[in-house]
């Protein structure tokens, strides 16, 4: 009888233990669904174009006119039918809506779309590093990019560079901050809490190192 009812106990005791984990494991789950929730979504990026651009602009039946072509050190684009026209600044899109306005004199109902083939992007957009990097250099910002990003891109630090002393210049509404940022912990130490986004216009300067 007393075996019987030790049995029941234990029974009780491991069914209890396992409502204990399943709860625990609800209440990790939705707090790991409330961090994310609680995460800002990332500003969405719409492509500017920029001087040294490439361009495809295809009009749709219309193969004579359609073109690859750079967008010049002035920001304009010339093509058949269409003589300097300011690109830089815009998207693709408005770029090709005002591209159809113009052949629209000569061709009916010109169906015109617009791809870059590569990219620059407007000097306002560029992430610009300077200083000790192997590789210093301006990129164009892609959606999504981090410090890590821009970091390889640049070919990482120079020798004597003191990367734990960098700094990345951001205009926010027309006033400049100074970030503060760890390279040397991010691409020597793997501390990737060391990593962050980079935004259009950034700055990167990294000094050299004193003996």
């Amino acid at each position: 009888m007393k075996s019987q009812r030790s049995k029941a106990v234990q029974a009780v005791m491991r069914l209890a233990a396992v409502c204990s984990i399943c709860l625990l494991s609800a209440c990790a789950t939705n707090s790991e669904i409330s961090d994310i929730a609680a995460k800002p979504a990332e500003p969405k990026h719409e492509y500017l174009l920029g001087p040294g651009d490439t361009v495809n602009i295809n009009v749709w039946r219309n193969p004579e006119v359609s073109q690859t072509i750079p967008v010049r050190p002035d920001g304009r684009i010339t093509m058949p039918l269409v003589e300097d026209l300011p690109a830089m600044g815009k998207t693709p899109t408005q770029l090709a809506r005002e591209i159809e306005q113009i052949l629209s004199k000569y061709i009916q109902q010109p169906v015109v779309t617009v791809t870059v083939t590569s990219f620059v992007g407007p000097y306002t957009e560029q992430i610009r590093v300077i200083g000790q990097a192997s590789k210093p250099q301006a990129l164009p910002y892609r959606q999504g990019m981090s410090l890590m990003d821009v970091l390889i891109a640049v070919g990482g630090l120079a020798e004597f560079a003191a990367g734990n002393r960098a700094n990345i210049v951001r205009t926010v509404d027309g006033k400049q901050q100074k970030i503060s940022v760890r390279l040397n912990d991010l691409i020597k130490s793997g501390d990737i809490s060391a990593n962050m986004p980079v935004r259009p216009g950034d700055v990167l300067i990294i000094p050299e190192s004193f003996f």
